[in-house]
């Protein structure tokens, strides 16, 4: 599980150290950094493997993602004595991404290429440092792995094997060398990450692939779309908990029945409703009912990752689908790590009645620089980055 979760100098996020629970509720205005900690922890998922640079090319380049006020924040402008002024940068241009929990920790550490003339790609950003650690806080003693720049030295013993040109500048070391002989733990941190699992805004409108029939196949893991989601939802009341699922769906919709339908292959989801003489199709639900049909499928997969994280998954729903869907995620938290960004006070007060062991963190904006309400630098947990 993950217990420190860190992050440098990506768009607001200026420096966030954040402890993380078996569930954690994200919650704060709009514009306070919320967006920019879920794409931060996917942009950790992406690191694994090999797509953190097209990621942050999506989001115009490393230069576009970085924190954009200045690298220190004064007494006297925090004071208001004087206005927040540019500075001449310091340090290295560096986008820094990192998690630890009770077993290993990991970190990677982004910078812009030498200036060169022979590379299109000169923008790309490059991978400047990256280490793997036993234990919760990165340390000499602990160290397992570390790369700098193309060379790579992993912990032999008591010795150290070193590597020169084992990764290219633009690749992951957990991606490129995981020769389980040499460095078990980089398979192993690779694998947990590359198992992280991320749901933002599925659709649900008339167009959407979860409306339509498709051709079904066991589906423990609901795809990022939702196109196998009576796949899904079959898959759980086969080799799932099927006692879980039906109490999530009569908590949600009293007297309802899921009903698959399955023609030469093709699976189409109908709900069977108290008072109605035919099950209602995909076609004909609601926004919410459908979504939160698609929020089943995902929290009470037969296979579950090391991480979930759901995105605003109160959107679209009605209030008083709130509660049901808390319990839905509580019941998920009990199998896996459940990270939820929501701007629904509704929702977290609906997961703080139902959970026993719930972590919620408001974030704040000062200054523009993401925080964290009611917190200062030294109530964080304790972090160490690599050096360059």
């Amino acid at each position: 599980m993950i217990r420190v979760l860190a992050v440098e100098s990506y768009r607001s996020l200026r420096s966030l150290v954040l402890e993380l629970g078996p569930l954690t509720v994200v919650t704060g205005a709009n514009g306070t950094g919320k967006s920019s900690l879920y794409r931060a922890l996917r942009l950790l998922a992406d690191s694994a493997r090999n797509g953190a640079v097209a990621a942050l090319a999506r989001e115009g380049g490393l230069p576009n993602t970085l924190w954009a006020g200045p690298e220190t924040i004064g007494k006297a402008v925090r004071a208001g004595r004087y206005p927040v002024q540019g500075t001449v940068r310091r340090g290295p241009v560096s986008l820094k991404l990192g998690f630890a929990g009770d077993d290993y920790g990991y970190a990677i550490d982004f910078g812009l290429p030498p200036p060169r003339t022979e590379s299109a790609f000169e923008l790309d950003p490059e991978v400047k440092r990256e280490a793997v650690w036993s234990g919760p806080v990165l340390r000499p003693g602990t160290l397992l792995a570390e790369r700098a720049g193309t060379a790579l030295r992993v912990r032999d013993g008591r010795a150290w094997l070193a590597l020169h040109d084992a990764v290219r500048p633009f690749d992951s070391m957990l991606s490129e060398y995981t020769d389980p002989r040499q460095a078990p733990e980089l398979l192993t941190m690779r694998e947990r990450i590359r198992s992280w699992r991320f749901y933002d805004h599925m659709r649900t409108d008339a167009a959407a692939p979860a409306r339509r029939p498709q051709i079904g196949t066991r589906t423990p893991v609901l795809s990022v779309d939702g196109a196998d989601l009576a796949a899904a939802l079959q898959t759980i009341a086969e080799i799932g908990e099927p006692d879980v699922l039906a109490e999530a769906i009569d908590a949600a919709f009293p007297g309802s029945e899921l009903d698959i339908a399955v023609h030469d292959g093709r699976f189409e989801l109908r709900l069977r409703q108290h008072g109605l003489l035919r099950p209602l199709t995909t076609a004909e639900l609601s926004d919410g009912t459908l979504r939160y049909l698609l929020w089943v499928a995902a929290l009470l997969s037969p296979r579950p990752p090391a991480l979930l994280v759901l995105n605003e998954p109160e959107t679209s729903l009605h209030p008083d689908l709130l509660r049901p869907l808390a319990g839905l995620i509580v019941a998920g938290a009990a199998r896996t790590q459940v990270v939820v960004v929501s701007h629904a006070r509704g929702l977290l007060d609906a997961l703080a009645a139902t959970s026993g062991d719930l972590t919620a963190i408001e974030l704040i904006k000062d200054f523009g620089e993401t925080r964290v309400a009611g917190r200062d630098r030294f109530d964080e947990p304790t972090w160490q980055w690599p050096k360059r």
